[in-house]
């Protein structure tokens, strides 16, 4: 009997930040795979890397912000790849940043826009980014994220 393999070679990373009594989710939108899509941060891990500092080195070089505080979201995004035969599972991890940090993209996006998660969960393409999306909103917006889930304080 054949099996389908699951993969877990990458982490997704969803970015916030408070302006005034709002909280604001960073999107971006790509250029290379999904080209033109708005997506949150991934990438892949590297050896030696635990999934936390994956997360923490992808939003620096995406968008050259430092995240002041790292969660884990406790959720895993899931998708299907048809071209690997494979499922993929991604930690999420929710990244918080000052309201005034400015975001640099690499070349791996052309634009980039902070916006509300209603807005935010309209834009994604994909129901799991949507699932991941409204997770987050409830767990790390709607009530405080619970303490055992920080993973890394920086600098404020």
């Amino acid at each position: 009997m054949a099996e389908i393999p699951i993969r877990s070679f990458g982490v997704a990373v969803v970015v916030l930040r408070e302006v005034g009594a709002e909280t604001q989710v960073l999107l971006l939108r790509r250029n290379h795979t999904l080209v033109g899509e708005w997506c949150q941060i991934a990438g892949g891990i590297e050896d030696g890397e635990k999934a936390w500092q994956t997360a923490l080195r992808e939003v620096k070089e995406e968008t050259g912000l430092s995240c002041t505080r790292l969660y884990s979201a406790d959720i895993c995004e899931q998708f299907y790849e048809a071209d690997r035969d494979a499922i993929t599972l991604a930690p999420v991890f929710v990244g918080i940043v000052d309201a005034e940090a400015e975001v640099v993209l690499n070349e791996e996006h052309s634009a980039f826009c902070w916006t509300s998660f209603s807005s935010a969960v309209d834009m994604v393409p994909f129901a799991g980014q949507r699932h991941v999306l409204r997770h987050v909103e409830a767990e790390f917006v709607q009530r405080q994220p619970v303490k055992h889930l920080l993973l890394h304080e920086g600098q404020k």
